[in-house]
């Protein structure tokens, strides 16, 4: 679906999948690409040929993938059919007996980038599981967008800050506008987890919150409440249907002071919501890799595009709309009724927050 001249943006994975293809078959010099899964299976595959095909034409082709988000997907005869084609290919914070604790911070980012003049990033993964053709009616629910300029120029410098392993040392200025922000050094994440905390703050009319992992930290969960109390409409669509339900019983944690609040919470029924966008008052929207939880404000290394596009905004605003048709709304007296047992549940998941 076209946002503007320059930005594009995509909630089908067959529809992603194929302008990602057709771009790396259109790129003259470089394919770079980072992502947190890559899979063996149709999907996986078919990037693998494309992948290939550019580096046999001479083009500069780079692959970088997350090695824990990876681990039950990859297989070590497509890795070695890329290297064998042509392909350069990491992984990303392998397993090291040495350093057992870094496999614990993972590149949660997905982007990738054509001739460095163009970046689709987003939730989508490598896999089978965003096509309607192959995972058919129950395919995973995301947001991605393709946007070129200045975004790809600063995404091609975070993508080689990374494979060059600088990420520590180097991180690209914020700007006061329009932004690609990533959080790889400790004052990238405050940052991150900042922009988020005050455009909840200023927000004056509406927030939007749509995110598949929600275990807000405290000062985030805050400025969500006192939104609400000032009269803002605060909507957050969560998933029913998850691929980490122990995330679900931490988010279910968090629902009561919300909803005491006002805070309107949706439940996505008909499939995974995987989908990670923020809009407020339909001017400000922030699309990207990172949900609303501890691991991606302080842990994962993420990626987000910060924008006031007006095209855009409405347009994640129209998507969150059509979404909540096919949502149940959590209503707080039935919510204050759920069984002891469920509480149980969810106080024990609230208590590893900081590790899902």
């Amino acid at each position: 679906m076209a946002v503007a001249d320059d930005l594009c943006l995509y909630n089908e994975g067959d529809d992603l999948y194929d302008a990602m293809l057709a771009a790396i078959a259109a790129a003259q010099q470089s394919v770079l690409l980072e992502t947190y899964i890559f899979a063996d299976d149709e999907i996986g595959r078919r990037f693998a040929i494309a992948l290939i095909e550019a580096a046999q034409r001479g083009l500069d082709v780079r692959v970088h993938i997350d090695a824990a988000g990876s681990l039950f997907w990859h297989s070590p005869t497509l890795a070695r059919q890329m290297q064998q084609g042509g392909v350069q290919l990491r992984w990303f914070h392998r397993w090291s007996w040495h350093q057992p604790w870094r496999y614990n911070r993972r590149n949660h980012r997905k982007m990738l980038l054509i001739d460095r003049r163009q970046v689709f990033l987003g939730g989508s993964n490598i896999h089978r599981e965003n096509s309607r053709k192959l995972f058919g009616e129950q395919r995973w629910h995301d947001i991605d967008i393709c946007v070129d300029g200045h975004f790809a120029e600063q995404a091609a410098q975070l993508f080689d800050a990374f494979w060059r392993g600088r990420r520590r040392s180097w991180a690209p200025p914020l700007a006061s506008g329009d932004m690609l922000l990533s959080n790889h050094t400790h004052a990238s994440r405050q940052a991150m987890r900042r922009i988020y905390r005050d455009g909840f703050s200023g927000a004056s009319q509406c927030i939007d919150v749509i995110t598949p992992y929600f275990v807000p930290d405290h000062l985030t969960r805050q400025a969500l409440i006192m939104a609400a109390r000032r009269g803002v409409q605060v909507r957050l669509l969560l998933p029913r249907k998850t691929d980490v339900r122990i995330a679900r019983w931490a988010a279910h944690a968090s629902y009561a002071r919300l909803l005491e609040a006002g805070v309107k919470i949706y439940e996505y029924l008909p499939r995974v919501l995987h989908a990670k966008a923020v809009v407020i008052d339909g001017r400000w929207a922030a699309v990207g890799t990172a949900n609303i939880d501890y691991r991606s404000f302080f842990v994962n290394y993420e990626l987000n595009l910060i924008t006031a596009d007006p095209v855009l905004c409405h347009d994640l605003v129209q998507q969150f709309e059509y979404d909540l048709l096919q949502a149940e709304t959590i209503e707080p007296r039935y919510w204050a009724r759920r069984p002891w047992l469920h509480r149980l549940g969810e106080n024990m998941a609230w208590l590893v927050r900081r590790w899902l």
